[in-house]
């Protein structure tokens, strides 16, 4: 069988945060000169020839290390690499009036500050209301005519009641651009969240493995000896400290789905008031009721987990020059830090 003679490696990120899909393909000893995009179609199902020179056009389409244009001819035993980017399931996006904080737009990319409560593109029991809608909405209305698909394409996501940046494109080629950045781990991107506790070290880093809970899927877990999931890493410094609960900054280096939630839970600092992950309860602290009533009102005016993207770089799609974009915290962590900050201010014993 031909597919024996090839070593095929897919890492399906439809789940993810980040949105591509990647091949490593090794031609065989005796494979003939044959065209790079004539050589994938006939080894990756369900993709197009048009979907294969847009990539190869993006520089996503690597022999052995190389990028190369549609045109190559494959010799044998080079190892082609390919990172496709990976649109979401195929529904129809019908325009919404939906409020968006637009922080950047140019011919290429648009650049939104997500609020809480927002899905980023329709999906299992939410196929309407999400971003996605409300840029098909937004584009119609502002006569963008540029955008292929008229509502923009994914690169990454975060979660509905995450808020923050998110970086949108309006072409496929910019698309993949973004996609392979983020494959390659050069995407800048810094969280600010509430956890649970006080940490002992100013800053560290947390690796594991996440991947679906065995026992929930809807859940993801930490696999400390890479056994299940795939490999994530996040570094957190410790921004302020209110004894009981900390606001931490977080870099990712990977983006895997619930990352941040998933490893600060691991390391016994949910994220404060994460329903998911265990931070809605009173975790740190003490047993007077008058704590307890902070607290319970401080998950009113955050009924979500207290996680923000606050900051994103990469290297403009088109331009190739370098970009950074920085948001505010929303108003509901604003004010439950505040909170807190008056709190430990009349509470000595709290450091």
């Amino acid at each position: 069988m031909i597919e024996d003679q090839l070593n095929i490696e897919a890492e399906l990120n439809e789940e993810n945060s980040e949105l591509f899909e990647h091949f490593r393909i090794v031609a065989d000893k005796g494979q003939s000169q044959l065209r790079v995009d004539k050589f994938l179609m006939n080894r990756i199902m369900n993709v197009s020839r048009n979907k294969i020179q847009q990539t190869a056009k993006a520089g996503n389409i690597l022999v052995n290390n190389t990028a190369v244009k549609s045109n190559y001819k494959i010799k044998p035993e080079d190892i082609i690499t390919v990172v496709f980017s990976f649109p979401p399931r195929e529904v129809d996006i019908n325009p919404e009036n939906i409020p968006l904080d637009i922080v950047y737009e140019d011919e290429h990319i648009i650049i939104v500050n997500k609020q809480a409560n927002l899905v980023v593109h329709p999906g299992h029991a939410n196929f309407t209301g999400t971003l996605l809608n409300a840029l098909a909405f937004h584009f119609h209305n502002s006569g963008n005519q540029n955008v292929e698909n008229g509502f923009g394409y994914l690169v990454h996501r975060i979660d509905k009641d995450t808020t923050g940046l998110l970086i949108i494109a309006k072409d496929e080629i910019s698309q993949s651009r973004l996609a392979k950045q983020f494959f390659d781990h050069s995407i800048e991107r810094r969280y600010q969240a509430l956890a649970w506790g006080d940490f002992s070290e100013e800053e560290g880093t947390i690796e594991g493995h996440i991947g679906r809970s065995l026992k929930d899927r809807r859940v993801m877990t930490v696999f400390p000896d890479g056994e299940y999931g795939k490999e994530a890493i996040s570094h957190y410094t410790v921004l302020k400290r209110f004894g009981y609960v900390s606001l931490v900054e977080c870099r990712l280096e990977t983006g895997r789905t619930h990352q941040i939630r998933a490893h600060f839970r691991h390391i016994g600092h949910p994220l404060f008031n994460d329903v998911t992950y265990g931070g809605n309860a009173i975790l740190k602290g003490t047993t007077f009721t008058k704590y307890k009533q902070f607290i319970e009102n401080c998950f009113k005016i955050i009924p979500r987990h207290a996680l923000h993207a606050k900051s994103l770089g990469f290297i403009h799609p088109a331009t190739g020059k370098f970009m950074r974009f920085e948001s505010e915290l929303p108003e509901d962590m604003r004010m439950v830090i505040e909170k807190w900050e008056k709190y430990v201010a009349t509470r000595p014993d709290v450091e």
